[in-house]
Formats: C-alpha cells, sequence, structure tokens
C-alpha cells in the first residue's frame, strides 16, 4: 500500500508524460496600427486621407537560446509595435514539455551548462505567463511599466522544480 502511494504521489508530482506530449503554438506576430494623431477640423470631404494603416513591428533586441535542463532551440526578440507597446516573441522554439513550464524575464546573466540551470528567479524577474507551448512561435506581452532592458533575459523555467529549460540572453539591434 505504502509503495502504490508513493508512486502515485511521485506520478502526480513528476507529472512524466508531459515530455511525452508536444505542443504546438503558431501565432502571428501582432500589428498595432499607429498611435491616433489630434483630431482634425476637416472633413472627409476636405482630406481624402485614409485612415491610419499598420506600422510594421521594430524588433529592438534578440538573442538565441542555450539548452539548460532540456535541450532548447529557437530564437527570443522584443518587439516594439507601433502603438509604443512591446512584445516577446518565441520563434522557432523547441524544448520539452514539462509542468508548470513559465517565461521569465531576468536580470540573471545567461550561463550555459548547469551554472545556469537554477539562477533566473533568484534576482530581478517577471513571470510573464505560463509557456503556451513547448514548439513553434508565441508572443507574450509586456506589462506596462516594465522596463524589459533591465530584465536582459528570458528563461523557459520549469517553476515546480525551480529549473531553467533554456535561456537567451537579448542583446539590443
Amino acid at each position: 500500500m505504502t509503495a502504490a502511494v508513493v508512486t502515485t504521489a511521485g506520478l502526480v508530482w513528476f507529472e512524466p508524460w508531459t515530455l511525452l506530449a508536444d505542443k504546438t503554438v503558431r501565432e502571428t506576430l501582432p500589428v498595432a496600427n499607429a498611435p491616433a494623431t489630434t483630431p482634425s477640423t476637416r472633413t472627409p470631404a476636405m482630406d481624402p486621407s485614409p485612415s491610419p494603416s499598420p506600422v510594421a513591428p521594430v524588433t529592438v533586441a534578440q538573442g538565441t537560446f542555450v539548452s539548460h535542463e532540456h535541450t532548447t532551440t529557437g530564437t527570443a526578440k522584443v518587439v516594439r509595435l507601433a502603438d509604443g507597446t512591446h512584445t516577446l516573441r518565441l520563434e522557432g522554439l523547441d524544448t520539452s514539455n514539462g509542468p508548470d513550464l513559465h517565461v521569465l524575464l531576468s536580470d540573471a546573466p545567461v550561463k550555459r551548462g548547469p551554472a545556469g540551470w537554477r539562477v533566473f528567479d533568484e534576482g530581478k524577474h517577471v513571470d510573464l505567463a505560463e509557456l503556451k507551448g513547448n514548439r513553434g512561435d508565441q508572443n507574450y506581452p509586456l506589462p506596462a511599466g516594465v522596463d524589459w532592458s533591465k530584465h536582459p533575459s528570458v528563461s523557459i523555467w520549469c517553476d515546480r522544480f525551480d529549473v531553467s529549460f533554456g535561456a537567451a540572453a537579448l542583446v539590443r539591434v
């Protein structure tokens, strides 16, 4: 009986089946309209210019993932949208699935190998959200008031085991 309880508890805690189930996300990069200008006193007949058109997003920083606890590849980008907001975009992400995975912005430096596995929740960090999927392209809006340049690292963080699956240093472009 005790062995069954320990085995069940271990399975519930480790969730090994998540390693076997990939989730692919294919989000497109968001496009926002340019900020509104001061209203004009001119009528549409006097000024037939079209409404604001979408402005292309601009990548302001990016980095390539290095593997930590699990093999992780892909690119992380901070993208400024036309309305001035920023989004963290993960492109071509490929990592293991796991329990309780989150996307963290951190002030910790990205270190290769086991030295980088556990550093991302020690200093200042922002938990952006649960990881949407362990593969593909996905977007995470940066909260207003968060200065991403003070958090120049991104980690795919397993909150259950306090370990980074992989991380990328964000370098201004």
